[in-house]
């Protein structure tokens, strides 16, 4: 048994188990975790540095001096949707590089998987460092690095598949809970984070007039990016030395420079697609609902028919998932907890200034004098959803059922969102918007704690649906969909708040979350359900 490749591993066993399995999996989960709170972070940082982007004035180049106030208002209600898009972009991104992740512990082993993803988030950190240096860069720029930020929602796919492998069946909620749960909180961690950081102006920042402004927040704000670098270099470092690849998940165990280098070529179609996604949405500004069905069919695409034979086959005995109908049902299900929670928190911070700080429609430029410090209490909701998502697991683990945890959380989910929904129109119809701040602010973090729960719950289900062979790539493959969450919400929201009714997008997300309802019951909870009660 070598030191980085594991051919022998049996945890069902349990004399292995405590002799010689529990040290090493817990040793690779708390590995796992740091570097996943840190992907979280880099992948939905844009929530917060699209807020900040528009206090400070960010325009990408597109408001000139010769532009009167009429056209100058219309341009700035454009650049509100843009920065809507940023984050979308990431989610796109993030989600669809899921896809090819959640094929790669099979393909290059969970130690050089884990490498790998965790140092390319130094790409779009820093390169976003020295984009917020100048308040002109285009936004081609910005989109380019939202794209690549997308490296961090990828890697949960991976991380999940990786640390299923590692524990025993009896434990897969407990364990999978806490590597998601804790790693999602990197999403508060961040959101708290960047408003912090920002405060420390160390460099010096190309104004909208083109003269360098060297103190104030806005000369911080390029710590949004450069604060995760030493933190990631230590993560990777961690992955590297301290991570093992194990028989059960890689069956053909490699060498670090093979892994390695299957890690990277599948991590590159994901990119491939993303971009081509992220063009068709701003380049040719396709609808959002004709360019996710497409970048999805075409990173499939990709996998199947420009990979080498070896990595050919392996897809093939993997992509055996999609001909299990319930492969499909809990693609939908989880999209509603963990695609809700994803896209909530990537969209929740920008919602609110909307509602509450510029609340003039017929003035873009309002500010609100009475708005509340939506920034001092936004994280709150990442944090709520990633702290209760282990406890859903390990209560689905104590009634031995994730389907009943689910429905219970589901309902409480609709009835959130329709409370949310209506203090969203009671703050939009009000010349006092911020007295419904608090009533609003507590329905969202209900929504957040119930997306959450959920979150917990149906992954714990999935190993009891499915074999050991197929539970991993379900278990990424499901992530993979439900992170279009990150892309769907905030790009729902901005055009709703364009049109000046954010409610509807609520009311469309409640009557999803009734289907998925439904669904739950139907195939796992009614009494002649085909798998009762996984």
């Amino acid at each position: 048994m070598s030191k980085i490749n594991l051919d022998v591993w049996n945890v069902e066993d349990e004399k292995f188990w405590k002799n010689t399995g529990k040290k090493i999996a817990t040793k690779n989960l708390w590995i796992s975790i740091p570097a996943l709170l840190l992907a979280f972070a880099v992948w939905i940082m844009w929530s917060i540095i699209a807020t900040k982007m528009k206090a400070f004035g960010y325009n990408f180049g597109m408001i000139s001096a010769d532009m009167n106030p009429a056209q100058i208002a219309d341009k700035l209600k454009e650049i509100n949707s843009m920065y809507y898009t940023l984050p979308a972009i990431a989610g796109l991104a993030g989600a669809t590089l899921r896809i090819p992740n959640s094929f790669l512990i099979s393909l290059g082993g969970g130690r050089n998987v884990i490498f790998v993803t965790t140092l390319l988030l130094l790409i779009p950190v820093i390169g976003v460092g020295f984009a917020l240096q100048d308040v002109n860069t285009p936004y081609l720029t910005f989109a380019i690095y939202a794209a690549l930020s997308g490296f961090g929602g990828g890697n949960f796919s991976s991380s999940m598949s990786n640390i299923s492998f590692f524990f025993p069946k009896r434990m897969q909620g407990t364990s999978l809970g806490l590597n998601a749960g804790i790693g999602n909180l990197g999403v508060g961690v961040m959101q708290k984070t960047i408003p912090w950081v920002i405060g420390f102006s160390l460099f010096g920042v190309i104004g909208a007039d083109g003269n360098e402004i060297f103190d104030g927040a806005i000369a911080g704000l390029q710590n949004a990016g450069w604060v995760w670098i030493p933190l990631l270099s230590i993560a990777t470092v961690a992955a590297f030395i301290g991570m093992n690849n194990v028989i059960t998940g890689t069956p053909k165990l490699p060498s670090t420079l093979q892994g390695v280098g299957k890690t990277l070529y599948m991590i590159l179609l994901g990119l491939i697609a993303a971009s081509v996604g992220a063009y068709l949405l701003i380049g040719l500004k396709i609808n959002m609902w004709i360019v996710l069905p497409v970048v999805v069919l075409l990173t499939l695409a990709l996998m199947k028919f420009a990979t080498p034979g070896e990595i050919k086959t392996n897809l093939n005995k993997q992509f055996a998932i999609f001909g299990n109908k319930h492969t499909w049902v809990m693609t939908i299900i989880y999209t509603m907890t963990f695609g809700s929670f994803i896209g909530f928190s990537a969209a929740f911070p920008k919602l609110c200034q909307d509602i509450f700080v510029y609340t003039d429609a017929t003035d873009p430029s309002y500010i609100n004098p009475n708005a509340p410090n939506y920034l001092m209490w936004v994280f709150l909701g990442p944090v709520i959803g990633a702290l209760i998502r282990p406890v859903g697991g390990w209560l689905s683990d104590k009634i031995n059922s994730g389907a009943k945890v689910t429905a219970i959380s589901t309902i409480a989910q609709i009835l959130a969102t329709m409370a949310v929904a209506y203090f969203v129109i009671q703050a939009r119809n009000s010349v006092t918007p911020e007295i419904f701040w608090w009533p609003f602010f507590a329905s969202f973090m209900v929504l957040f704690l119930t997306t959450g729960i959920g979150n917990g719950s149906t992954f714990r289900s999935i190993p009891y649906i499915f074999n050991k062979e197929q539970a991993g790539p379900v278990l990424g493959w499901t992530a993979a969909i439900a992170a279009y969450g990150a892309f769907i919400i905030p790009k729902v929201f901005g055009q709703q708040i364009q049109s000046g009714t954010p409610e509807y997008a609520l009311y469309g997300f409640a009557i999803y979350y009734l289907v998925c309802l439904i669904l739950n019951w139907w195939f796992y909870q009614r009494s002649n359900a085909e798998i009762k009660n996984p």
